[in-house]
């Protein structure tokens, strides 16, 4: 169908194309009554208005990019991201924010891609996931000027606003649970090592099996995925002595381990105990379910989206805690065997 343009309502309305003009953006030069009858007629007609105009006309694209560094087959089973990526959606579309995605494998690509948007005037601000120990796209950013949020710690010395959680005292929760059921020999199947998240889980996991005067049974970094899951339980569990609980950094790798569990002939919960670092429907849909680190992260999305906007509007670089994730206790974890 042909797009409806202003035109086309001043040959419906019989007036002038400037009348037309007049009307839809609410300015002096037309009476009430046909302002009344031009809007009544583009309605009827469906027009909308052109956003590359309106981004011309108010130095906005109203759109904001999310460039994730990442593998697309880790993403592609990553309930983490979608659910994330539907809050920021929900909160954007209030306000008719488009967001630019794009996946790439590594900072390099990702410093590339936020360049270009930026140098074409494609967006107004960027989302800025996964964040490393010296991550290099923070002080391309602030040399770029370009609005950011963090998702993850606000960094010192970078006046960018930051939405984040109490990843630590999530793990001191995990790791408190499990010893008083009984668990002695904890391991942990940990994300990517450059992540900061991760090396305060892993930190925070340290610190927690200390105070309880425990040493974990292993730490094993991986990539997130299910084969980087399934090895790493396979390895734990095929050597001696093998751990009496797993907690694995999200939930595509706790099913994993669960699966390699049960074909090692590893009883689920009554020899090994399992926990899944983030919550799903993977962690319901299998048997036993899974305990879980649980969080709404839809909401995650929406105050990042909220917290962008407002900086995009003017306010001040303010960060926001969001709320730690609790656990969830299912059929996965019992006391320890004796």
């Amino acid at each position: 169908m042909k797009r409806v343009t202003i035109s086309d309502i001043a040959k419906r309305a019989g007036v002038s194309i400037g009348a037309v003009s007049f009307a839809l953006n609410d300015r002096p030069g037309v009476s009430s009554e046909t302002r009344r009858r031009i809007l009544a007629i583009a309605d009827e007609m469906g027009w909308r208005p052109s956003a590359a105009a309106r981004g011309l006309s108010e130095s906005r694209a109203h759109t904001v990019g999310l460039v994730i560094a990442r593998s697309a087959d880790t993403l592609g089973v990553e309930p983490f991201f979608m659910k994330f990526i539907a809050g920021l959606e929900s909160e954007l579309s209030i306000s008719r924010t488009a967001l630019l995605l794009q996946v790439v494998p590594d900072h390099q690509r990702a410093i590339e891609a936020i360049s270009g948007w930026w140098a074409e005037r494609r967006i107004d601000g960027v989302i800025v996931t996964d964040l490393w120990t010296g991550d290099a796209r923070l002080p391309k950013l602030r040399a770029m000027n370009i609005p950011a949020v963090l998702v993850g710690r606000p960094h010192p010395g970078i006046d960018l606003p930051a939405v984040w959680s109490d990843d630590a005292a999530a793990v001191t929760e995990t790791v408190d649970h499990l010893v008083g059921l009984g668990h002695r020999r904890i391991a942990r199947v940990a994300g990517l090592p450059a992540l900061e998240h991760t090396q305060v889980r892993t930190a925070a996991f340290h610190t927690a099996l200390a105070r309880h005067d425990l040493r974990p049974a292993a730490v094993v970094d991986t990539d997130y995925t299910w084969a980087a899951g399934a090895k790493a339980t396979q390895e734990l569990l095929s050597a001696g002595p093998r751990p009496t609980a797993i907690t694995f950094d999200n939930d595509v790798m706790a099913t994993a381990g669960l699966s390699v569990a049960r074909k090692l002939g590893v009883s689920v919960p009554a020899e090994l105990s399992i926990v899944a670092g983030d919550d799903s429907q993977l962690c319901e849909m299998v048997f036993p379910s899974l305990t879980a680190l649980s969080r709404d992260i839809p909401l995650y999305g929406v105050n990042t989206a909220r917290t962008l906007l407002a900086h995009l509007d003017g306010a001040p670089a303010r960060s926001f805690q969001d709320a730690t994730p609790f656990l969830l206790p299912r059929e996965s974890t019992a006391a320890a065997p004796s």
